[in-house]
């Protein structure tokens, strides 16, 4: 793959496709990962006398401009980061994007506003595009979150360049993603959790060769104990995909794969901080109780999985975390991936953020910026926005 590395981009206006999708809360970034994941990028565009033109989309702003979510939280953010001006062009395209991209002073950076609030982004719309385009000399995609989009920014106006690369950050993703579909180190253990079995479902698939053991958690734990005929009171299952579980269960032990999943819970009557909880075992759930996190049993039997480890791939939280009180086998299995001596890889946002609360963000080896996008690599499905680099 073609990386920034290869291009000369001194005196030239840079493209940056960025994912600059953060949360924020009360117009206030709450984790600026993606930003920071981005920033080598930005600064080589910088050092090497070249002008960063950055785009990203913000939230879901269904093609029309919202003041909630526009770009000008980012753009304070990159401006203490960087030490530079970081102007804020009021749209994307037209005057505009244009005016402030004129008026960049070398070593400056233009940001140009939430590429979402034009409907033609998301329907990869050609004369959307060609604006865009316009805009810039070089094209660098440094968004993996966004890669599995076929949208304007990360595939119809890549076309218009002869010059056009992955930044550093998309390279990094798809050199440590890629090795898990390589030759990994063995042996190697997959973590998913979160809310569905059908979220995963490709993931279990693709990686039944590579894995010898899937530690599983989170509400989609349920659907598969289900397909054990295990009791779950009421606990989150997808009716429908009771038989696919069981069935990948079956291919799974067929291929010598181990599928752990949890012999303990702590298990509430709501999923509320408030909420009465008791510990439950597997083949002893209260009927009136929901899950909500994977118990002590369970985390002993994970951490000692992943302490053995060699490779290690983690997506999806073990309960509902976002909750204190339901938070602790989530913020175990992060401890857990920051003492493995393995290669160790993080991705989706919820993971993520776990490991951001737990402190342990710098003590794994790769932090994914990209949910959707990471699973569907691992999935072997085409990225869009990666194809387009090579076409």
């Amino acid at each position: 793959m073609r990386t920034l590395a290869d291009l000369d981009v001194a005196g030239k206006r840079v493209f940056v496709r960025a994912d600059l999708n953060v949360p924020l809360a009360a117009g206030r970034i709450t984790d600026p990962t993606r930003i920071e994941a981005t920033l080598p990028t930005i600064r080589h565009v910088l050092a090497q006398g070249g002008t960063p033109i950055l785009a990203s989309h913000l939230g879901r702003p269904k093609g029309k401009p919202n003041s909630e979510l526009s770009l000008a939280p980012v753009a304070a953010f990159l401006r203490n980061a960087l030490g530079t001006t970081v102007t804020l062009a009021p749209d994307c395209v037209g005057a505009p994007a244009e005016q402030a991209v004129a008026a960049v002073k070398p070593g400056d950076v233009v940001l140009l506003e939430n590429l979402r609030f034009h409907p033609e982004e998301e329907k990869n719309d050609a004369g959307f595009a060609a604006r865009l385009a316009q805009l810039a000399d070089v094209y660098v995609n440094d968004a993996f979150g966004a890669a599995h989009r076929a949208h304007a920014s990360t595939v119809g106006m890549v076309a218009h360049f002869r010059a056009k690369a992955a930044g550093f950050l998309l390279a990094r993703e798809v050199e440590f993603l890629g090795k898990l579909l390589g030759k990994p180190e063995t042996p190697f253990v997959a973590i998913l959790g979160g809310a569905k079995v059908s979220d995963k479902i490709g993931v279990i698939e693709n990686l039944l060769g590579r894995v010898q053991s899937f530690l599983v958690g989170g509400a989609m734990a349920y659907t598969f104990l289900r397909a054990q005929g295990k009791p779950v009171g009421r606990s989150r299952v997808e009716t429908d995909r009771i038989d696919l579980a069981r069935e990948t269960l079956a291919r799974a032990a067929g291929r010598g794969v181990a599928v752990h999943l949890p012999v303990d819970h702590l298990a509430a009557d709501q999923p509320e901080a408030n909420a009465r909880v008791a510990l439950a075992s597997a083949d002893a759930f209260p009927d009136d109780l929901m899950g909500v996190d994977i118990g002590p049993r369970t985390i002993e039997a994970y951490a000692r999985e992943i302490a053995g480890a060699r490779t290690v791939f983690w997506n999806g939280p073990m309960g509902i975390f976002e909750i204190e009180a339901f938070s602790k086998g989530t913020l175990a299995i992060a401890e857990a991936l920051a003492a493995c001596s393995g290669v160790t890889v993080v991705g989706g946002g919820d993971s993520v953020a776990a490991l951001r609360k737990a402190g342990k963000t710098g003590a794994v080896t790769h932090v994914s910026t990209g949910g959707g996008a990471s699973l569907e690599f691992l999935e072997g499905r085409a990225l869009p926005g990666l194809a387009a680099l090579d076409a």
